[in-house]
């Protein structure tokens, strides 16, 4: 039997985001040459508010991506099912562009090293930033660090960390600690 404790809701959600982004505005400024991409499944509906508010903010329209990354994972192929690839949609090239690449929870890394690869077929970024919502700590198999952190927790690697979103068709947004 799991157990699930909440590590986090709204309104504090909402304070997080609004937080992370006066941190990319305070680093990109004017937002010419930046671009977001949210990783699939779930880092599209957190790339999609941080988009949102940072448009409100700013008046610029950044552009945003969804990239799928099942088919660069170093396990696609070692799974007993297949895995089911997300939609990527990439309207816009990032060849010398500052990428913020945006998921919901860190652990290993590896699904964060497989989006740097699809990232390759779009163009050859200036730079690339990580924004995560959830860092698990303790779980890193890759060195790979968040720029943008809103929350770090730690974990065991028996627990997951799982993320609902409004978006989802979850009454409200959670995110929770499952043992």
């Amino acid at each position: 039997m799991s157990i699930k404790r909440l590590i986090l809701s709204s309104p504090l959600l909402e304070i997080m985001t609004s937080r992370l982004c006066q941190e990319v505005i305070e680093n990109h400024q004017d937002f010419d040459n930046t671009v977001i991409m949210g990783l699939q499944p779930r880092g599209i509906f957190f790339a999609e508010r941080v988009v949102a508010e940072l448009r409100e903010r700013t008046g610029k329209n950044i552009p945003l991506g969804h990239l799928d990354a099942t088919f660069y994972r170093d396990d696609f192929r070692r799974r007993d099912s297949p895995l089911l690839p997300n939609k990527t949609n990439v309207p816009f090239l990032i060849e010398g562009k500052r990428v913020i690449l945006i998921d919901d929870v860190l652990a290993s890394g590896r699904m964060v090293r497989a989006a740097l690869d699809a990232m390759t077929a779009f163009g050859r970024p200036k730079m690339v930033e990580l924004m995560v919502l959830i860092d698990r700590r303790y779980n890193r198999e890759l060195p790979i660090e968040p720029d943008y952190v809103g929350m770090k927790v730690n974990t065991l690697e028996s627990q997951r960390v799982l993320v609902e979103w409004k978006e989802q068709g979850f009454e409200a947004d959670h995110i929770w600690m499952v043992d």
